[in-house]
């Protein structure tokens, strides 16, 4: 059955479309010597260990090749996301993004730069449109102007920049059977950035920022004073409960969507969404706060999970 799209897809789908159509491959530029571009790669590898256990593992079961690749692709992600968040002045890090968006974009040698030269590489062997990554860095330098949402449309819309942005570029190295991908990818992306905002709740309020839909606040009695206090009600389990509730459907009508991909990432695509989804059942089980813990997925509870996970992606 074919997916059936929202109200709040449709924009989001158009951008997607719109830097597919729009893209020219990259020429080959100044390459870096092999070993400079293997000690690349592994700084890359470094960034993702370091940043991300559940990236890490997940894309440990990719081949050699697409491995290296999507941790390129991380590590680009990860600095993009550091310049945002770093302790500087907005007009300093607009500088300091203007910079690195002129460097990652750039068609000439990026040997200067690890990630920049790792990254390049990636865009041009799996022909990676470069409008998603300008959409990545436009949706991560949001963070500098705005912190607060007021419905999901607006919420969802930063979402496709943030994140289904990154799913789009991934599914280029993995490989996808056609353009019917792509609803189900912006999708998914979507239903990733919204668990990452449901676990950080605490933490994205100590920085300054709300992603919760103020329309949805409202719904269920919350004041942001509530949040600032940490309290755990009824009212905020109602609403955390109506989130969870949402991004599981997102990540069930997603699903089909890693049928298309090709078969030696599949694994690997389930593995990163399936893990992450895990994280909204450990919110529950930790009664609800977001705000004085983090939730996450232990190492054994991310193995335990894997045997399951590829009867799904290969034989259901």
């Amino acid at each position: 059955m074919a997916l059936q799209i929202q109200a709040w897809e449709y924009s989001l789908l158009a951008r997607a479309q719109e830097a597919l159509n729009n893209h020219h491959p990259l020429e080959e530029f100044v390459r870096a010597d092999v070993d400079q571009l293997e000690s690349a790669y592994e700084h890359c590898d470094q960034i993702t260990n370091l940043h991300s256990k559940t990236f890490f593992m997940a894309s440990a079961l990719l081949p050699p090749h697409k491995r290296r690749a999507v941790r390129a692709l991380y590590a680009f992600c990860r600095i993009t996301d550091d310049i945002v968040d770093s302790p500087a002045n907005v007009a300093t890090k607009q500088v300091e993004l203007r910079k690195w968006q002129d460097l990652i974009l750039s068609p000439t040698s990026t040997s200067h730069h690890p990630v920049a030269l790792a990254w390049a590489d990636t865009r041009m062997n799996y022909n990676i449109p470069s409008g998603y990554t300008q959409q990545l860095i436009d949706g991560v330098a949001r963070d500098m102007t705005q912190t607060r949402y007021s419905t999901f449309a607006e919420l969802a819309d930063y979402s496709y920049g943030v994140a289904s942005t990154v799913g789009l570029m991934a599914m280029h190295i993995i490989g996808f059977k056609n353009d019917e991908a792509i609803p189900y990818a912006v999708r998914l992306g979507v239903a990733l950035q919204l668990t990452n905002i449901l676990r950080d709740v605490g933490e994205d309020w100590r920085n300054g920022r709300l992603y919760l839909p103020l329309e949805e606040l409202q719904r269920f009695g919350i004041e942001e004073e509530q949040i600032a206090n940490g309290v755990v009600n009824q009212n905020w389990i109602n609403l955390v409960n109506y989130q969870i509730a949402r991004t599981h459907r997102l990540y069930d009508e997603s699903w089909v969507g890693i049928r298309l991909l090709n078969a030696d990432g599949r694994f690997a695509i389930a593995a990163a969404a399936d893990l992450y989804r895990a994280i909204l059942g450990e919110i529950i089980d930790n009664n609800y706060d977001v705000f004085s813990q983090r939730a996450s997925v232990s190492k054994f509870g991310k193995i335990s999970r894997l045997p399951g996970i590829w009867c799904r992606a290969y034989l259901r």
